[in-house]
């Protein structure tokens, strides 16, 4: 291939990747961790709530009437678990948005449970539950903004254009060494060709899953604005009579009495008729006193893909029993509905049980050190190329390549530190009701602009070790918090015993020790490595050097 255009693949990968890595930092980071979003939330749910309290299955029609009866407006989306959690309170749930309320997210909603007494009286609640996953899905979708909004999803989507770009020209560039360096890994004193060996194997070998969450976020960034082109040019105005064809229509002669409703246990057993391997573990009730009443029954089936991180559901007409639809019934779809679905379950891993989640987390976390190494590397080679006519010693490194690694040691390692505090506060926030949201948001940015603050005055080589340090010791909070939960109990936190929260704990304590493992490998090179002519080493060559000084209270 020709060198000139190999220059230019090179500089086009280089720039779009500068220009999206933090962001994508922050958004791979936090989706490792949200694949596992529900045993996060149990894991931050008091344990009063894992116990749905004394309603068996078949008493809960009648809960599930009452409550309607009582309180109408649960009518428009009431929920019916099926199964204990520690995130749940009780049988039946709901929740109200605000009308200005974005469809994304749960920040601004108004929950509620309701339950029978002894005597089978009605009793309900306002509750507030945890909003950590929420917050740090936010993070994820949103690539480290705070709120879930449409302008906000328009930007991700830039990002994400940047980052397909980015991949492109990546392979572009190694296309030429390809079959000879894939597998290349050149240890030595060059520490930058070691970095970089590292970067494009692990670029190259997750690219498939790069590509897939890329092209899938501009899309879920852009599906209205891609929508209304679509309406507009392919289906002349038609695009929602096109939507609608295959969902379950209005029925006028039904009753609309939720008394007359069928029994969820009916429901259940006619859905799961349909797929043996499919598991329900929700009922969803719809409009159920309209003509288009629905219940969804949402279940799981780890043989096969969903559309959704929920899982998937069959619509049940509540008082004829009759299964409605089986677009969104995994298995039981049409090909073509098969074929959107696949492109949802790939993003969300909604497939394959615990192993497939496990390989996504660890896939994002190597993302995310792409993103991080790919900002390093750059920073590495910039004073390299101020270097002119054979001049020795190199020249000091510019102020924005200062300011670059600055930002990219803050942001990256604030991140990682935020959302460690945040999430180890979440047991320690029980009882502030509806300002949970607000206390995660507070927690997050603070630590987050202070490690950049502290990066741009610390300098990057510094700030390198101190904030490894602060992850490290930041995560290992996670852990303690549930072994204070176990000693001193009346300290009012908690730990669970169950297996899946257990394991959040077990993986931010591996977490913890290899923030402070590279915490210390960093430090041995940065305080007391070979004099190297580079950003990440205070004993330079070059002892005019400004490499490692402070940016902003000066050289």
């Amino acid at each position: 291939m020709n060198t000139d255009l190999i220059r230019v693949y090179k500089s086009v990968h280089t720039w779009t990747g500068i220009l999206s890595g933090l962001a994508l930092f922050i958004a791979f980071y936090a989706g490792a961790i949200t694949v596992f979003k529900e045993p996060l939330v149990r894991w931050a749910s008091p344990p009063g709530l894992g116990q749905v309290e004394a309603v068996s299955l078949e008493e809960a029609s009648d809960l599930v009437v009452k409550t309607l009866t009582a309180h109408p407006e649960a009518g428009k989306d009431l929920r019916l678990h099926l199964k204990p959690a520690e995130h749940l309170s009780s049988r039946v749930s709901w929740q109200l948005r605000d009308q200005s309320s974005d469809d994304h997210g749960s920040h601004d909603s108004h929950h509620f449970t309701a339950t029978l007494d002894q005597d089978g009286e009605l009793i309900t609640r306002e509750a507030h539950p945890s909003q950590l996953g929420e917050f740090i899905d936010t993070l994820h979708r949103v690539v480290g903004l705070p709120f879930d909004s449409e302008p906000n999803r328009w930007i991700m989507g830039v990002i994400a254009s940047l980052y397909v770009v980015a991949l492109v020209s990546g392979v572009i560039i190694l296309l030429p060494t390809l079959v000879k360096d894939l597998f290349a890994l050149r240890l030595g004193k060059n520490l930058k060709r070691m970095w970089l060996d590292a970067h494009n194997v692990v670029g190259i070998v997750s690219l498939p899953m790069h590509l897939l969450m890329a092209l899938t976020a501009v899309v879920f960034a852009f599906h209205d604005p891609i929508y209304i082109v679509q309406d507009k040019l392919i289906h002349e105005g038609g695009l929602r009579q096109a939507f609608q064809s295959g969902l379950p229509g209005a029925a006028p002669d039904q009753p609309t009495d939720p008394v007359k409703m069928l029994p969820a246990t009916e429901m259940i057993a006619r859905v799961q008729a349909l797929s043996p391997t499919f598991e329900p573990y929700m009922l969803q009730y719809v409009g159920v006193t309209t003509p288009r009443a629905q219940v969804r029954v949402w279940g799981r089936d780890e043989h096969t893909i969903v559309a959704r991180a929920w899982g998937g559901f069959a619509p049940v007409n509540p008082y004829t029993g009759e299964v409605m639809s089986l677009e969104y019934m995994p298995v039981l779809q049409s090909e073509a509905s098969a074929t959107l679905s696949s492109f949802f379950s790939l993003h969300f891993a909604s497939y394959g049980g615990d192993t497939v989640r496990w390989i996504y987390f660890l896939l994002a976390l190597a993302g995310a050190w792409l993103f991080y190494t790919g900002n390093l590397l750059w920073v590495e080679s910039r004073r390299r190329k101020q270097k002119r006519d054979g001049q020795s010693p190199l020249p000091g490194q510019r102020r924005d390549t200062l300011i670059m690694a600055a930002l990219t040691v803050g942001i990256c390692l604030g991140s990682v530190s935020g959302i460690s505090v945040t999430i180890a506060a979440a047991k320690w926030l029980n009882g502030y009701g509806e300002l949970l949201a607000d206390w995660h948001r507070y927690i997050y940015y603070l630590i987050f602009f202070a490690s950049i603050l502290w990066s741009l005055l610390r300098g990057a080589a510094r700030a390198s070790v101190e904030l490894l340090w602060l992850a490290g010791l930041t995560t290992l909070l996670i852990p303690l918090t549930s072994m204070l939960g176990v000693t001193l109990p009346s300290l009012g936190i908690w730990s669970h015993p169950a297996t899946a929260t257990l394991a959040v704990d077990i993986t931010a304590l591996a977490g913890g020790l290899g923030f402070l493992w590279m915490a210390r490998i960093t430090a041995r090179r940065v305080y007391h490595g070979q004099p190297l002519d580079t950003l990440w080493s205070l004993r330079t060559v070059n002892d005019s050097s400004t490499a490692n000084s402070k940016i902003i209270v000066g050289k």
